[in-house]
């Protein structure tokens, strides 16, 4: 690729001066057809100066995008030929991965992990630190920080989940590093992640739930809302958030529009009647749905002590509810397609887990060994 400085005129006898990328070329209906991209500079020189004060801004002006072509021609050989590039080398790394987290600050709880990493490594990497000092013993630093250094605000070590991903935020910055210029090796590549253990999933069974229904909950809009998530998947942050202009109701039956909290995906969501029958009379559109909902102590008290009240010995939270639906609906025949298109996941890998959990054949087969005659 050739990188050259151009100019074209404009208004006031003057010239704007840009970088001109040639490409090479391709022939197109038997006609060759240059490939090339330009980048404005938004740097201007006069077309016939005059003054010596025209002639001196012309000079300085020329002199500006000629440096600037120079660090773009460097910055083109330096990747194909995987050159060092010393300028990006000097940034301090903790400034570039504060950078990546701001980035996320319209995501709340993705800002909230990114800034987390950060406070963890400011703990075991110098704020002197620069692209040019880190290599594969550092990074392999930093993961040996996390696997058995780290600690919580509460000198407590991290969880395995916790290592799983603050760990693959520290990659993901050494990865857009390499992506950016800033490293000539991508070391993310070489970084083996944390294996993140198989969580248990607690759910209720279908005549746990109908017990539930029929027992007496202190708080009647938490019971009236983790029985609709147990009836739709909806996790608690969107049932809490839910407004009557996201429910539509019409002779094809009610719908949940709504803009999930978690991944920002938007839903369409249909309802059961039981489950709009949960909801409800309608009010004003701008109006919470589940008025009083909150997220605390006492609600999560709550939930145990209904449960306790029903015979349920299980330690049941609100978003177990969610787990239950998944079950009761693989239970009761829908594919597992379907089942994560209701549920709002990115990944079918993700919905996966429940159908380890709800595995007819593994069912029948603690059944196949004939009956043994057993005496103790």
């Amino acid at each position: 690729m050739k990188i050259t400085l151009g100019k074209r005129k404009v208004k006031n006898e003057m010239y704007s001066l840009y970088i001109q990328f040639y490409k090479g070329s391709v022939v197109e209906n038997g006609k060759r057809k240059i490939l090339r991209d330009r980048k404005t500079l938004n740097i201007f020189i006069h077309q016939n100066p005059k003054t010596p004060i025209e002639k001196r801004e012309n000079t300085e002006n020329l002199a500006l995008a000629k440096k600037i072509l120079s660090i773009q021609q460097a910055e083109y050989y330096q990747g194909k030929y995987k050159l060092k590039n010393t300028r990006k080398g000097k940034r301090l790394f903790l400034d570039f991965f504060e950078e990546k987290a701001e980035e996320k600050i319209n995501s709340l709880k993705n800002y909230g992990t990114w800034t987390s990493t950060l406070y963890h490594l400011k703990k075991c990497i110098s704020p002197s630190t620069i692209f040019e000092e880190i290599d594969q013993e550092f990074c392999d630093r930093i993961r040996k920080y996390f696997e058995s250094e780290a600690v919580t605000k509460s000198n407590v070590p991290l969880s395995d989940n916790t290592k799983y991903t603050y760990f693959n935020k520290f990659k993901a910055a050494i990865r857009s590093a390499y992506n950016e210029g800033y490293l000539i090796t991508n070391y993310a590549t070489k970084l083996k992640s944390f294996t993140l253990p198989e969580s248990k999933r607690e759910y209720l069974t279908l005549a746990e739930v109908q017990t539930l229904a029929s027992t007496y909950c202190k708080i009647d809009v938490l019971k009236r809302a983790f029985l609709f998530s147990c009836l739709t998947g909806v996790r608690w942050s969107d049932i809490n958030l839910m407004t009557w202009s996201e429910i539509r109701d019409d002779e094809n039956g009610a719908r949940f529009l709504f803009r999930q909290k978690k991944t920002d995906g938007v839903e369409y969501l249909h309802l059961s009647p039981q489950a709009r029958e949960l909801l409800g009379n309608r009010g004003f559109p701008e109006d919470r749905v589940f008025v009083g909902l909150k997220y605390g102590a006492t609600f999560n008290r709550e939930i145990l002590r209904w449960c306790n009240r029903a015979g349920i010995t299980k330690h049941i939270t609100f978003h177990c509810a969610r787990h239950t639906h998944a079950v009761l609906q693989l239970e009761n025949g829908t594919d597992i397609f379907t089942l994560s298109k209701r549920l709002g996941h990115r990944e079918i890998r993700t919905t996966q887990v429940y159908a380890k959990i709800v595995d007819s054949k593994m069912k029948e087969s603690a059944n196949v060994i004939p009956k043994l005659n057993i005496k103790l």
